[in-house]
């Protein structure tokens, strides 16, 4: 739920109704005419925790790689199969096609890059030229990349193109989104090539192509496509991250997830491979989701990304476990060590050792990182609490401000072990997930607090977004009951992103392709039920006259079908719709509207607000 600016002196008093919760959560005495009482007690009041509402990143559903991340090159480093994910995985180097045929082109990788952790080039012999026996077709011959699906690229926008290039002889390479004409006459180093181009017109569909009609071989390696206006320069494609900046969340939780386990720990995500110069990261391939990252959206980019939208960064690290493979508690130090040097990346000194190469990559000043998760989904692997005992334990002793997550639920039992947070996570029906509307209700109060970072309505009822499946959404206000309100702390529904070429798991709560974007229900919130229900309203315990009328507003997400669902072609077919609340008052009549959503948001006015206005009208010097 977004946060609400309130002027000063006044108090926002909100509550949440949705047709089917009514009798579940609310009201009293529904009858058969949908006729219910709604009494609210606003003498016993609780605050919200200021983090419980954020988001989860992970690199799922091509989410950061040809989606968050603007990079429109789809395999910049041309990895091949091989490399990419073993033997099962075919041998080439996808998406690079090639513009000609065998007999005037022939194209290889080898390892002869000039970086040392990402050492496969692309070999490029020409067979042909411009003249002589055999001529090279009209345009020449090369490579393309056709991005991500296609690269939108957009009338007058300006885009960085970056490549590396070396050759035994002169090279005539054109590079095309708009046109680029390369003469070198030396290139028998690896050479950086970096031009602007701007685009002449608009296609939603454009690929990078790299030209040539000169006889020779050429290397190339390390090419990039970006737009130059991302989100503060920061690299993050603009509509996409302001989807996040529009629902103001609290944390970002990242990077993942299953992306940080991996099927196999060689595949795991580690963070000192995902910083530094783009050019020098290895990239990984991310064996639970099944496609390459070359990992352009690393650490550093997770926390500028938490610091660029106002939240605070939840950094979930492996603690050497996979799905497959796992590290003996013994010999689990080398994981601690990293850990707490991803902490001191994060928030060292800029003279200290990580922290300095923090600062050299632009950002001397420490990151707010106050939480880490040890691990995702591990509670019960073999190894787990003894290896999590090691980081807690070397973590709290060089940290002891930072808030440790476990992996172990302790909603219904106290934990055996120490933490400040515990995970919780949950994929179920619409109706299962109602009936653990009281999941919190009777944890104990002297123990961690919950963490509620992963749930959804998924299976027959969520199908690709349905209003029925977002129901989830609205699950998290009724944590904000004053019997579960300081148990759960933060709560983000998952998964965030979905590439709709590549949908590895549904819902999702931000549908993207190259060029589009839109919300699903789940993003905006939205309950379910087949009648209109009358409500009478009941607020106890404010003052009298104390309700705003001028700023209370009602807020109301429905759908005429429950199966209706947002596009490409449609994104705002279910929105919320905010109006003022013209009856606000401690007692109202109001109707609740089938397949609905709807927030009440009263404004109340403060003592000291309506004290400062009676000495005000009553001061002569006011007095006309």
């Amino acid at each position: 739920m977004a946060a609400t600016k309130v002027p000063y002196g006044v108090i926002l008093l909100c509550f949440f109704l949705g047709t089917c919760l009514l009798s579940q959560c609310f009201a009293i005495g529904v009858d058969a005419n949908q006729t219910a009482r709604l009494f609210v007690n606003a003498s016993q009041t609780r605050p919200i925790p200021d983090t419980l509402f954020g988001i989860f990143f992970e690199e799922i559903n091509h989410a950061g790689a040809g989606g968050l991340w603007a990079e429109l090159v789809s395999n910049r480093a041309f990895i091949s199969g091989f490399e990419a994910g073993g033997q099962n995985i075919p041998s080439n180097i996808d998406p690079w096609s090639i513009i000609g045929d065998e007999s005037s082109l022939i194209v290889s990788t080898d390892r002869s890059s000039c970086f040392e952790r990402n050492k496969i080039a692309l070999r490029m012999e020409v067979l042909c030229d411009s003249q002589g026996s055999k001529v090279c077709p009209t345009g020449g011959v090369g490579v393309y990349n056709p991005g991500f699906w296609g690269m939108d690229i957009k009338q007058g926008k300006t885009y960085k193109i970056v490549f590396y290039i070396r050759s035994l002889g002169s090279v005539n390479l054109s590079l095309s989104l708009t046109s680029l004409e390369l003469l070198h006459s030396d290139v028998s180093n690896w050479t950086k090539v970096e031009s602007l181009l701007e685009a002449k017109e608009t296609n939603h569909n454009a690929r990078l192509q790299l030209t040539t009609t000169k006889k020779g071989v050429i290397w190339i390696d390390q090419v990039s496509a970006m737009p130059l206006d991302t989100h503060k320069g920061h690299g993050f494609r603009n509509e996409l991250v302001q989807m996040l900046v529009d629902i103001k969340p609290r944390f970002l939780r990242f990077p993942g997830g299953c992306f940080v386990e991996g099927e196999w720990l060689r595949n795991a995500f580690r963070w000192k491979e995902s910083i530094g110069p783009w050019e020098e990261r290895p990239g990984h391939f991310g064996d639970v989701w099944m496609y390459w990252t070359d990992d352009g959206i690393g650490y550093y980019e997770f926390l500028q990304l938490s610091e660029d939208i106002g939240a605070l960064p939840i950094w979930v690290f492996n603690n050497g476990i996979s799905h497959q493979d796992q590290v003996d508690t013994s010999s689990v130090l080398p994981f601690v060590q990293e850990a707490l040097d991803g902490i001191e990346f994060a928030r060292g000194d800029p003279n200290s050792t990580w922290g300095s190469v923090r600062a050299a990559m632009g950002h001397p000043k420490p990151f707010d990182l106050r939480y880490v998760a040890i691990g995702n989904e591990d509670c019960g692997k073999k190894n787990y609490r003894g290896n999590y005992l090691k980081f807690y334990e070397a973590i709290k002793l060089a940290y002891p401000d930072i808030g440790m997550i476990s992996n172990c639920d302790g909603s219904s039992h106290q934990l055996d072990h120490p933490a400040e947070f515990y995970d919780f996570h949950v994929y179920t029906s619409a109706s299962s997930l109602f009936s653990m509307a009281h999941q919190f209700d009777h944890t104990s109060r002297d123990g961690p607090k919950a963490f509620v970072s992963e749930y959804a309505v998924t299976g027959k009822d969520a199908g690709t977004g349905k209003p029925f499946g977002s129901t989830c959404r609205s699950w998290v206000p009724s944590w904000s009951r004053k019997e579960q309100v300081d148990v759960v702390s933060m709560a983000s529904y998952a998964p965030l992103f979905v590439n709709s070429n590549d949908r590895r798991w549904n819902p999702d709560a931000i549908v993207f392709n190259s060029s589009h974007v839109y919300g699903t229900p789940s993003y905006w919130v939205v309950n379910f039920g087949n009648n209109s229900v009358k409500l009478k309203i009941s607020v106890d315990g404010l003052d009298p006259n104390s309700i705003k009328l001028s700023g209370s507003t009602k807020t109301v997400l429905t759908s005429s079908n429950l199966m209706d669902e947002n596009s490409f072609k449609e994104p705002n077919k279910v929105v919320p719709n905010r109006i003022l609340l013209e009856n606000a008052d401690k007692d109202m009549d109001v109707v609740i509207s089938p397949h609905s959503f709807t927030s009440f948001d009263l404004l109340k006015e403060s003592n000291l607000s309506r004290w400062k206005k009676l000495i005000h009208s009553q001061d002569p010097l006011f007095k006309k």
